[in-house]
């Protein structure tokens, strides 16, 4: 299982330095642990998009039971606190999802300098972009802004998050677009959390490997 999630046979359990706002799940980690549990390859090994949508705050240090959507099986599942829903997904076979325009490495970089988080952020102890001692010492993404109003960051992924292997779990990648897309907006101003995300993966990232972000 995952680092950073655990639980029984048909629960999930993020843990507490998954956190987005102070209390609860980041919403993408979240996403892309249920995304998993939907399945993001199909029976051909054809890589498809899910979409999920977050209906609470996924509560931190619980049993999350994951269960089957009941209006679509075989491509949706439910994550329940109880009887609370906290999110869904589905496989969105129609999804068309195209490749983002790049950004080059050193203008990414240079965006990282004008991180609004830096000055004030609403949720600093984040898994993926906080700055408090303790937090953002998960992903610690710096997105800064870049023209037409979208954000860029550089990411190193972690040999500590890592797999035997070298690669990283789905969900890292799935935080990964959360809080950049975020940033795109003013939330020193406004305070926001992920509603809902659509991605397709097209392959694990692998430790040691520069990514870039450009929501």
């Amino acid at each position: 299982m995952t680092p950073g999630t655990r639980g029984t046979p048909g629960t999930v359990r993020i843990g507490a330095d998954r956190c987005g706002p102070s209390g609860s799940g980041n919403g993408g980690w979240t996403a892309g642990v249920l995304a998993a549990a939907v399945g993001t390859v199909d029976t051909v090994g054809v890589h498809v998009a899910v979409t999920v949508t977050l209906r609470r705050p996924p509560p931190l240090g619980t049993d999350l039971r994951v269960a089957p959507d009941t209006s679509a099986p075989e491509r949706g599942a439910r994550l329940l606190d109880g009887a609370d829903l906290v999110a869904e997904a589905v496989r969105d076979d129609g999804a068309e999802l195209g490749p983002v325009d790049p950004v080059d490495v050193e203008e990414a970089a240079a965006a990282e300098l004008g991180y609004a988080g830096l000055r004030s952020h609403p949720f600093p102890r984040c898994f993926v972009c906080g700055t408090e001692p303790g937090g953002g010492a998960g992903l610690a993404l710096r997105p800064g802004p870049v023209a037409a109003g979208r954000t860029a960051c550089l990411w190193v992924p972690q040999a500590a998050f890592a797999d035997g292997d070298g690669t990283l779990a789905e969900p890292y990648l799935w935080a990964a677009l959360d809080c950049p897309g975020g940033w795109t907006v003013d939330l020193e101003g406004r305070p926001m959390v992920l509603g809902r995300i659509t991605a397709r993966l097209a392959r694990r990232a692998r430790a040691g490997e520069l990514l870039q972000e450009p929501p």
